[in-house]
Order: structure tokens, then C-alpha cells, then sequence
């Protein structure tokens, strides 16, 4: 699959630059601390220019006019950074033999506030200009993602693991990625704010099915049923259908162009 090429290439350069690190004495949480930074760092950068997208422009001119916006490129930089960090703390816990439960645990938590601040700057950028619309997408984007990673978490309590669904972390950080450089986060606010929830779903049915004493397939190309194996959203990383889904999802975060001034929600409500 071209998923698993990519991942191939993408994990043996990973790990070089790890060894790298390691030499260097470069620890773990040095590296999670790092991409903390980062994430703030992008969040403010959001906070100031969330809202230029390719196609429109927040002041009077012809809509195919290209709004360059310095900020989101920064913001995209930094998110860039921000990831690689984010993946070379574990690379180089694994490949040094520094893991270590506060590690693995510190990583996690973090996680969650690099998440916040990036969601935090874009509901900041718009709530500044009164968009009621776009404020309240990212608050809901910040809790599907929280509940994905709740879910997971406290299912793995009760039953033996719980990591069924799509939008697992990874997946919403490239999204993230993706609409910042495209210049597009008006879609990515309805992408996120949505589509997570269904993983929520997901886990927690699962959990009652195994819960319940139930054996629920994990992976749609066990069933007999054709309907099942429709469901390309179900199967696993590194699956033709995996990679249609994400080129999909990346697809609407390129293509589907949504002005930043766009607001339904206070034309409802007639404010």
C-alpha cells in the first residue's frame, strides 16, 4: 500500500535522526517539552491569523483573490516541528533505553495541552471577530478529541484494549497539519468538530459489545457481511481503504474551500 511506504520511509528516517539525538544526550522529555513549546507557540500564531484561507479574503475584493497570510505559515512551521517532536521523544525512549512510566505519562498529559492551545488560538482569532460559529467549532473540536483519548483510556480499565476508530491522534494532527498549510482551518473546525465523535461512538460500543461478553470484529475484512466491508473508516492503518479514507479527509481539507466569515449559527440565532 502507499500508506505503508510512506510509514516505511517515514520510520527509518525517524529513527536516524533519534540515534542522532541520543548521541547528543537529548532526552525524552526534553524532546515532549520541546513540542509543548511549540504548540504554544503556534497557538499564538493562530490566535492572529486563523481565519485567511485560499479563495477568500476578510476585506472587499474579488473572492479568487489569494489572501497571503504570513501567520499561518509560521503557525504551520511550528506545528511542523512541534509533531517531529512529538514522535521523536518516543523514538528516542525506545531506541535509548530511556522509557520510563513518568516519560510515557508526561508525554500523554502534554499532549492534551498542546492539543488546547492550538484549538484555544483558533477560538481566539474568532472570537474576536464575533463569529459565533467558528468560537464554538473549536471548543467541540477540543472536547471529541479529549473524549477519544477518555474513552480509550478508560475503557482499557475494564476490558483489554480499546483502539478501534479512525481519528486516533496522529490522524487528527495531520489534519490539523494539512489545513494550516492550505490555509483552509474553517473546514478543518467542521472536520474535527464532527467527525472524532463518531470514534467516540465507536469505542463506546465496542466496550459495552465486549463488555457484555460479546467477540465484535475489529477489522471489517473478517466479516461475511459486504455491507461491513464498506465501511472503509473501520479498517486498520496501512489498508487500501485506510489510505482512500485519508485521502479523502485530506481531499476536504485542501479542496472544500469555506470563507472564514461564514456564520450560521449567529444568522440562527439573529445576532
Amino acid at each position: 500500500m502507499f500508506g505503508t511506504v510512506i510509514a516505511a520511509t517515514f520510520a527509518n528516517g525517524r529513527d536516524g535522526i533519534a540515534r542522532r539525538l541520543i548521541r547528543l544526550g537529548v532526552t525524552p522529555n526534553t524532546l515532549t517539552v520541546c513540542a509543548l513549546i511549540l504548540s504554544l507557540a503556534a497557538g499564538a500564531a493562530l490566535a492572529v491569523g486563523a481565519g485567511a484561507s485560499l479563495g477568500w479574503t476578510l476585506t472587499p475584493g474579488p473572492a479568487d483573490q489569494y489572501a497571503p497570510n504570513a501567520y499561518l505559515l509560521v503557525a504551520g512551521v511550528l506545528l511542523l516541528l512541534c509533531s517531529a517532536g512529538d514522535m521523536l521523544d518516543g523514538a528516542v525512549a525506545r531506541l535509548g533505553g530511556k522509557a520510563t512510566t513518568f516519560g510515557a505519562f508526561l508525554d500523554s498529559t502534554l499532549d492534551r495541552f498542546s492539543d488546547f492551545a492550538i484549538y484555544l488560538g483558533i477560538a481566539f482569532y474568532f472570537a474576536l471577530r464575533s463569529n459565533l460559529t467558528y468560537t464554538l467549532l473549536p471548543i467541540v473540536a477540543i472536547f471529541a478529541g479529549l473524549m477519544v483519548s477518555y474513552t480509550r483510556a478508560r475503557a482499557e480499565d475494564l476490558i483489554e484494549f480499546c483502539t478501534v476508530g479512525y481519528w486516533q491522534r496522529g490522524e487528527r494532527c495531520a489534519a490539523i497539519l494539512f489545513a494550516v498549510f492550505a490555509h483552509n482551518v474553517p473546514a478543518l473546525l467542521i472536520q474535527q468538530a464532527l467527525l472524532p465523535m463518531l470514534t467516540v461512538w465507536a469505542r463506546i460500543d465496542y466496550t459495552r459489545r465486549v463488555a457484555a461478553g460479546q467477540n465484535p470484529l475489529l477489522d471489517p475484512r473478517q466479516s461475511p457481511r459486504l455491507f461491513d466491508k464498506l465501511k472503509i473508516w473501520r479498517y486498520p492503518r496501512a489498508t487500501l481503504p485506510y489510505d482512500l479514507f485519508t485521502a479523502a479527509n485530506i481531499a476536504f481539507l485542501i479542496l472544500v474551500r469555506i470563507p472564514p466569515h461564514f456564520d450560521p449559527l449567529a444568522e440562527l440565532l439573529g445576532v
